[in-house]
C-alpha cells in the first residue's frame, strides 16, 4: 500500500466526517506531503520515521514541530482504524516535549483608551462617505475588544447572525464551531446600531455585516491595515494586532475575577489548557498589586543589623 495514495481519501474523511475547517485540512496536507518526500518509501520504519522528527527538531519551532508529528500521527491513526495497517509505527515511538509557555502580548488599558478615544475623535469630524465608513472601523475595533473574537470570525459575521436589539451575536469559529456572544455595553451597541443604519443597503446586499467601499466583505487584510493606520495616527507605538485585543480581552476579565472556564467558553476554545495560559499574564498584574499595595510596604518596622 501506498501511503500517498490514501492522503485525499483521508482528506476527504477530514473534511466530512470530523469537520476540520480548511484551513486544518490544507496544514495537514502540506505536513503529510513533507513527510512522504523524506521517508521516500511506502512503509517506513520506526528508525526512519524518528529520524524524520529528528530533521524537524532541527529546522522548526517546537509549536511547528509539534503540529507536524501531530498531522503524522493522526494519518497513521486513521489508517489503523480503517485496517489498512498492520502495525502502527508510532505505537513505538514516544515523543515528549518540554512545554514552553510563551505568554500572549496584551494592550495596555491606557492605549485602548487613547485608541478609541482618537477613533471617536476623528470620526466626530467626518461626514458623509467617510463617517459612514469610519462608523464601521470604530465598530470593528469596539467589537474586538467587546466579544474576544478572531479577525477572521468578526470578517465573516453575517448580518443574520447581529440581532442587534438585545445585542446577541452569533460567532462562526474554527471547524465551523458556533458560540453566542452578549454585547452588554450601552455604548458598543449604539455604534453597532448607527453603522447598520448607515449602511443598511450594502450590508442587506452583499450578506455580511462589515462591508468595504465596494460593498463587499470587509477583509482580515483589510481589518489589520486599518488597525495599523489609526493606531499610527493615535501616537500609539506599540504595533497593535488584532489578536492582541483577544488576548487583552481574556487577561483583563481574569484579572477582574471572570472564571477561566466562562472566559473559555465565550473564546470558544475546545481546550481550557488553551485558556489558562491567561491567568500567567493576569498574575502579572497581582505581582503589582502586592508590590504596591500590600500593607506591610507602610509598616513601620525595624531593620535587621
Amino acid at each position: 500500500m501506498k501511503l500517498q495514495d490514501r492522503l485525499e481519501q483521508y482528506l476527504e474523511y477530514c473534511i466530512y466526517r470530523k469537520e476540520l475547517d480548511s484551513k486544518t485540512v490544507k496544514a495537514y496536507r502540506i505536513d503529510l506531503n513533507q513527510f512522504f518526500s523524506f521517508v521516500c518509501c511506502d512503509a517506513p520504519e520506526k528508525e526512519t520515521i524518528e529520524w524524520y522528527i529528528t530533521e524537524l527538531h532541527k529546522k522548526y519551532k517546537q509549536k511547528t514541530v509539534k503540529r507536524k508529528i501531530a498531522s503524522v500521527k493522526a494519518f497513521y491513526s486513521y489508517l489503523e482504524e480503517e485496517e489498512l495497517l498492520e502495525q502502527n509505527p508510532f505505537r513505538k515511538i514516544k515523543v515528549k516535549f518540554k512545554e514552553t509557555v510563551v505568554l500572549p502580548r496584551i494592550i495596555p488599558r491606557d492605549e485602548i483608551e487613547k485608541l478609541l478615544n482618537y477613533m471617536y475623535t476623528y470620526l466626530n469630524g467626518l461626514s458623509g462617505m467617510g463617517y459612514k465608513y469610519g462608523l464601521r472601523d470604530v465598530a470593528v475595533v469596539e467589537l474586538f475588544f467587546a466579544t474576544g473574537a478572531r479577525v477572521y470570525e468578526i470578517s465573516n459575521i453575517r448580518n443574520e447572525s447581529m440581532d442587534l436589539n438585545s445585542g446577541r451575536i452569533r460567532i462562526m469559529g474554527k471547524g465551523g464551531k458556533e458560540r453566542y456572544i452578549q454585547i452588554s455595553n450601552k455604548t458598543v451597541l449604539e455604534i453597532l446600531r448607527k453603522y447598520y443604519v448607515e449602511n443598511e443597503r450594502e450590508i442587506k446586499k452583499c450578506g455580511y455585516f462589515f462591508v468595504n467601499n465596494r460593498g463587499n466583505r470587509y477583509t482580515e487584510q483589510s481589518i489589520r491595515f486599518m488597525l495599523k493606520k489609526y493606531t499610527k495616527n493615535a501616537g500609539i507605538e506599540t504595533k497593535i494586532t488584532p489578536h492582541m485585543f483577544r488576548h487583552s480581552f481574556a487577561t483583563y476579565l481574569i484579572e477582574e475575577g471572570v472564571d477561566v472556564s466562562c472566559v473559555q467558553q465565550i473564546l470558544g476554545h475546545s481546550s481550557i489548557k488553551t485558556t489558562q495560559i491567561y491567568i500567567h499574564v493576569a498574575a502579572k498584574k497581582q505581582a503589582d498589586i502586592l508590590r504596591e499595595r500590600h500593607p506591610r510596604n507602610n509598616m513601620k518596622i525595624m531593620d535587621a543589623a
